[in-house]
């Protein structure tokens, strides 16, 4: 009897063996898969393709801290703001944080008595000094964004918890340095450059700004990155917006006098968009590498990676002037996996996904995880169009094309509201379910308007599906009623940047147009990212 329990009890030992083997064969390559349907620039074979992240993940800044690289983008309205992203080879990013959680110094940012679209996190700058991250970003505001205020942040980790710091003074699109003295310094200003001291924590300005180079050969220069490199000081600058160039700045003091460079003007990787504005670093090999944005549209400002070589003690990017398309990986002397930031969401944790960014301060009364658990459950505020809808749950759309596709259960809605997915910008498109007089219909909105309407929808459950395109920036949408087959609805989308500089995303939304569907819920049940 024992032996035949020993042997029993190996037997079974055997196939649960088996069978988490092959459970886990089968999750990795489905997860090999889904990282197929997303864009990498990681060949496989020891090169790269620009852009290093198809969508919009501008004004790049990017440090290395021993083996580690961090890269900061710009989000401006978008909540978590200023995204950390983090790689091991440059080449291979994953999301790994956001330096602001909200943003509590105005009421509009809840989207009480107004909104705060185009304002937040602009061109930020990221450092590591003394065992802290740093990260630093300026919110314009006024006509010519000639007022504002500047941020700075602290954390031991990127992935939190941070410690913001807002300065009475305004800086725009700084660039953070700590000198080999143990000064802080930063270099900001649009066409006018100065140089502000900080005190010793970062926290506060010792010396208030000074002056240190204009020049109406570049128009617009801005989005400074600050360096101090053998002794001299640079200041990376970009001048001429979309269609610009990137210049550098160079000096023995810090203050100057100041000689100037254009280090790359070139359009070559999406002609007609100059790579312009972003930050550099070097590798523990010697070598150096700049991350540069390109704008490609309604898609976003991607990121390219460019090689640096130095000439007479000048930063020249690209080969022989030119960015590169594919080119050989930098040497770390080790290869990493590839890896890409997340996308799809099947809603199974209680946490959202770093993913994803809310259009203002989410209300945390209307959304949960937890209510239903494997479902975002989206709760309706009241509100007139998407554009003024609060909670409003969006991740970048993708180039060159990308399709998004959602399951809603819509049980708990009410008289009022509209709960969808769409393409989120102005102008913005969306397929949803509308209830009114407890009579559900599928509508397609475009740019305000209902383009169609299908009457009398009686299911619980609803798909949603909206594709994006770089030719000619339209978007697609699509509606099923099994989940099997989708039919297009409505027209398409001429997706434009109505919000200046920031691309468009999918989004997930529940509002209601009246007071008596406030608090009218839908359950997605998961989000399906695929590059068609």
């Amino acid at each position: 009897m024992k032996e035949l329990k020993k042997i029993l009890s190996t037997s079974i030992y055997w196939y649960i063996t088996m069978f988490l083997f092959a459970f886990s064969t089968v999750l990795d390559a489905q997860q090999k898969t889904t990282l197929t349907k997303v864009w990498t620039p990681d060949n496989g074979n020891g090169t790269f393709t620009n852009p290093i992240m198809w969508g919009d993940w501008p004004d790049p800044d990017i440090i290395r801290v021993g083996d580690d690289f961090y890269f900061i983008s710009t989000s401006m309205h978008y909540v978590p703001g200023c995204p950390i992203a983090k790689s091991k080879d440059l080449i291979n990013w994953e999301m790994a944080g956001y330096a602001v959680s909200r943003y509590d110094e105005d009421p509009r940012y809840d989207m009480k008595g107004g909104e705060m679209y185009l304002n937040g996190s602009w061109a930020s700058t990221i450092r590591y000094h003394n065992g802290l991250f740093y990260a630093g970003f300026c919110t314009p505001y006024g006509i010519g964004r000639d007022k504002g205020q500047f941020s700075i942040c602290t954390a031991k980790d990127v992935k939190g918890p941070w410690t913001r710091t807002i300065f009475p003074e305004y800086l725009y699109d700084p660039g953070l340095l700590f000198d080999d003295d143990g000064r802080v310094y930063v270099a900001h200003g649009q066409t006018t450059l100065y140089v502000t001291e900080l005190n010793a924590d970062a926290l506060s300005v010792k010396v208030p700004q000074k002056k240190i180079y204009s020049n109406r050969d570049y128009p617009y220069l801005e989005g400074s990155h600050f360096y101090k490199i053998n002794g001299k000081y640079y200041i990376l600058g970009s001048t001429g917006g979309t269609t610009g160039r990137q210049v550098c700045l160079r000096s023995d003091s810090i203050y100057g006098p100041y000689e100037s460079k254009v280090i790359i003007n070139d359009d070559s990787t999406y002609p007609g968009n100059g790579l312009h504005q972003g930050g550099m670093l070097q590798l523990k090999d010697g070598s150096w590498w700049f991350m540069i944005m390109q704008d490609r549209g309604p898609i976003g400002r991607t990121s390219n990676l460019e090689p640096v070589t130095w000439v007479d003690g000048w930063p020249m990017l690209g080969v022989n002037g030119k960015g590169v398309i594919t080119y050989k990986k930098p040497n770390i002397g080790v290869t990493h996996s590839i890896k890409v930031p997340a996308t799809t969401d099947e809603f199974n944790s209680p946490e959202l996904g770093l993913q994803w960014q809310w259009n203002h301060n989410p209300d945390p009364e209307k959304w949960t995880l937890v209510e239903r658990r494997g479902y975002m459950r989206l709760k309706a505020n009241k509100a007139t169009d998407l554009i003024k809808a609060r909670n409003t749950l969006t991740q970048r759309v993708q180039g060159p094309t990308s399709s998004g596709t959602i399951e809603m259960s819509v049980r708990g809605m009410k008289n009022g509201n509209i709960a969808g997915f769409g393409v989120f910008q102005s102008p913005y498109a969306f397929v949803a379910i509308k209830q009114e007089n407890k009579s559900r219909s599928i509508i397609m909105v475009n740019n305000g308007k209902t383009i169609a309407t299908i009457n009398n929808f009686t299911g619980n459950t609803i798909w949603f599906k909206a594709t994006v395109t770089h030719i000619g920036f339209t978007a697609s949408f699509f509606y099923s009623t099994d989940g099997k087959n989708f039919k297009k609805m409505g027209d398409e989308l001429k997706m434009g940047l109505g919000f200046d500089w920031t691309a468009n995303r999918f989004a997930l939304f529940n509002y209601s147009t009246t007071d008596e569907g406030i608090g009218g819920f839908v359950d997605y049940n998961w989000f399906r990212y695929n590059a068609n």
